[in-house]
């Protein structure tokens, strides 16, 4: 029998899935009593290069009010060619070319290890991608260069059948018509007026405003696609990659700073928000409902017109969090909801932002950023886009796969279909609801509830979605014991070939009666899988609750895990035990109470923003290492090894390398750094050293390599001025009010008193612990 940690291992490689509960309780009551919510973490695109697409359609269930599809757990007769559907338990006739079935000549998806299955939708009509550039020309000329260089290299990457189109903006914003040959030809907008999808279309005559014999011309000569249908007509500002790209090579070179003059003292004119629904009008006019991704490249805060965040005197300085508390951000409000419309009518029509955003001051990442959150495109924060950051980082996002396909879906809709005991509440992650409702929806809503489909613009193999589920089993009838729930998820995309696929995930678990089983649900707990969705839960709570309460519910939540699943004797904190698969979560917890997703000093809006944005999208293993960050100890005295994220891991002979996601830092010890000064690595009796020294960097060079988006790369040691990054990750078990107060024999930690002290006034796991074991055994609590 393989143990717990093997099963869910081996669900999150086939599946791309993780429960927090593996056993479900089989009543309400018993699973609200359980603190953690039953949720999962899933990844509809999870890579399986073992799983190639079926090429034909998925056989749905009959009866109308359900329509699940045909997947392993259904029981089938063979004789009368029915399978039974095992979420509502209709009899459903095999359709005729299914006539030949036998147990032992199955159809793909009845294979029991085929749990996860993709279809390529063969008869749909096959759209090309779409790429629509917007980029920011209020920028000095080496930054405009190096933006131009990565433009003209991206075209180089696209499919060349890709539509792309450019639209620059300054004081003005400017839409190229593209394919015009000899002259480049741009239609210009103010930057302070706003307009709507049908004046845009009006004014640049597309759509069904553009001339009705043109596009019957293009009908006649439109390229067809795999099916032999006509492709929908490209337009003048959105051309094949293959007609256009020698001229938008040209045209991207021939790009110029924003002539308009700036006077001393004050911020170029730049109209973001204007360009940004320019470019989401003139999608939607003219391919709504098809994979489309805006790409924004913005070198500075938006300064007038809609969407603006600050006005054009740079003594303002952008807001900070201190001016939102205090209700002291002007425009805030209104930026929030110009970016919010727009975000929700790029994500109706299947069209992602993605924001890049290279400046060493803010741009207003904090009211943009619904624009990424809603529509699941890319946000990237970088200081220039001349650094290596940007640049690995952009091309990054145009990766294929072992198959030379990119790893990028467009235009998704993902549907949950649950067992009748179950109903789902919600899902957090970088989608939209589509407001379905359906039987098994919830009407207690975590997230994005009220709903059971959800839309996904665009989305790669790393994106992941939290989804929440309420039993709804009453207490005074229970399930009988050896059943199990079963819950389908159905995710339909455009694939970047342009065909539709179909993804379909389905699992089941089983049930347990709490009151008399409570060590079976006890034993399929994960405390990976419960952390991630907690951190999602806390951090949507906290984009509109205050900080302070948000802690509070964090604290209550752990403290009522405790006493449910803690042994101790009443009032007695030293009997305090945690079973191994429950030990690391308050550890979790302790290191997503200091994290920067929920503590903002230090940090702009806009780094929150960011942050807040990559913990809502990526996978288990990243979310960890988000929440607590991995560290690792090079030394003279074995191979690396990895060590406690603690004060007592900073040793003077040693090198540390930690990983927290949004960077990557090498920190040389007291004395490595002294012999490294001392330039001992240059000479050849010391080759040891120089091969010490090197280890951490080839390390830190692997993770950078494939991390997307890149991370900061941080070279420092003891005393360094960037040596913050990692005194304020440890845990302070050592600061300047305990150094003297220890003994050798009271410290949790080996070794710890040789460690080096962290000025803080935080409070170290270890006294969080002991307070945590009081208030669990209280009497009182």
């Amino acid at each position: 029998m393989t143990t717990y940690e093997e099963f869910i291992q081996q669900n999150e490689d086939r599946d791309g899935i993780r429960f927090t509960w593996n056993v479900w309780p089989s009543s309400r009551l018993e699973a609200t009593r359980l603190v953690v919510p039953l949720g999962c973490l899933y990844q509809p695109l999870k890579e399986r290069p073992d799983l190639p697409p079926i090429q034909y359609d998925p056989v749905l269930c009959t009866r109308n009010t359900c329509r699940a599809i045909l997947n392993p757990l259904c029981q089938v007769d063979y004789r009368a060619k029915l399978w039974v559907c095992n979420f509502c338990f209709q009899r459903n006739p095999f359709p005729p070319q299914y006539a030949a079935i036998s147990e032992h000549h199955q159809p793909a998806e009845l294979v029991p290890m085929l749990s996860t299955i993709e279809y390529a939708i063969t008869r749909s009509q096959c759209l090309p991608p779409i790429f629509l550039l917007v980029v920011d020309t209020c920028v000095d000329d080496e930054e405009l260069g190096a933006l131009k260089d990565s433009l003209q290299m991206s075209l180089s990457l696209l499919p060349p059948n890709a539509l792309i189109g450019l639209i620059t903006f300054g004081k003005m914003v400017h839409v190229h018509e593209l394919g015009c040959e000899g002259c480049s030809k741009s239609y210009v907008f103010r930057g302070t007026k706003d307009l709507s999808a049908k004046q845009i279309q009006e004014m640049l005559g597309i759509g069904k405003y553009g001339t009705a014999q043109l596009q019957q011309q293009q009908q006649q000569q439109a390229p067809r696609g795999p099916g032999g249908q006509p492709l929908p007509p490209a337009n003048r500002f959105l051309q094949p990659v293959h007609k256009c790209d020698m001229s938008l090579t040209d045209l991207l070179g021939e790009l110029q700073r924003d002539p308009w003059p700036v006077s001393q003292g004050k911020r170029s004119l730049r109209s973001t928000g204007v360009a940004l629904s320019i470019a989401v009008g003139l999608l939607e006019c003219t391919y709504p409902n098809t994979g489309a991704r805006i790409m924004l490249f913005v070198g500075g805060p938006c300064s007038q017109g809609p969407g603006q965040v600050v006005n054009d005197d740079l003594r303002q300085p952008i807001r900070s969090h201190h001016d939102i508390q205090k209700d002291n951000a002007k425009y805030m409000k209104k930026a929030v909801k110009h970016y919010e419309s727009l975000a929700m009518r790029a994500a109706a029509n299947g069209h992602a932002i993605d924001i890049y955003s290279c400046a060493l001051d803010q741009t207003g990442l904090l009211e943009m950023k619904q624009c990424c959150n809603s529509t699941g495109g890319h946000m990237v924060m970088g200081d220039s886009f001349n650094s290596s950051l940007f640049k690995q980082t952009f091309q990054r996002v145009f990766a294929k796969d072992q198959k030379g396909e990119f790893k990028m879906a467009f235009n998704g809709t993902l549907e949950v279909k649950t067992s009748r005991e179950l109903k789902v509440s919600g899902a957090i992650g970088p989608c939209i609801s589509l407001e379905t409702k359906g039987a098994c929806v919830s009407d207690t809503e975590i997230g994005l509830g009220g709903t059971c489909q959800w839309k996904f613009c665009t989305f790669n193999p790393n994106t992941t979605c939290a989804f929440f589920f309420e039993v709804v089993n009453q207490h005074a009838a229970p399930i009988p014991q050896g059943g199990r729930g079963c819950i389908q998820f159905v995710t339909q995309y455009q694939h970047s070939s342009g065909q539709r696929h179909v993804r379909v995930t389905t699992i089941a678990r089983n049930w347990a009666d709490a009151t008399a089983n409570l060590h079976h649900i006890r034993a399929g707990f994960d405390q990976e899988a419960a952390a991630v969705l907690m951190a999602r839960m806390v951090v949507f709570r906290a984009e509109t609750d205050d900080g302070p309460d948000v802690l509070r519910w964090v604290d209550r939540m752990l403290i009522r895990l405790c006493q449910k699943f803690g042994e101790y004797q009443k009032d007695d904190p030293n009997s305090f035990r945690l079973a191994a698969n429950f030990s690391l979560y308050p550890q979790f917890m302790y290191h997503l109470r200091r994290s920067q997703f929920l503590q903002v000093f230090n940090n702009s809006p806009d780094e929150t923003s960011f942050y807040r944005h990559m913990l809502m999208r990526e996978d288990l293993t990243q979310s960890l290492i988000m929440i607590q960050p991995i560290l690792y100890s090079y030394s003279f005295n074995g191979p690396p090894e990895p060590v406690l994220l603690d004060t007592s891991s900073i040793q003077p002979d040693r090198i540390l390398l930690m990983d927290t996601f949004f960077q990557i830092l090498i920190f040389h010890g007291e004395t490595i750094a002294q012999w490294r000064q001392q330039l001992y690595h240059e000479m050849p009796e010391y080759e040891n050293f120089r091969h010490l020294l090197q280890a951490p960097v080839d390390d830190a060079q692997e993770i950078l390599q494939i991390r997307f988006p890149m991370p900061r790369y941080i070279d420092t040691e003891q005393g360094g001025s960037q040596a913050r990054f990692l005194l304020s990750k440890v845990n302070p078990s050592q600061t300047h009010n305990n150094m003297y107060a220890y003994g050798g024999q009271t410290m949790p930690i080996p070794n710890a008193e040789s460690g080096a002290p962290v000025l803080t006034d935080d409070v170290s796991l270890q006294v969080f612990m002991e307070h945590l074991k009081k208030l669990a055994v209280s009497s009182t609590a």
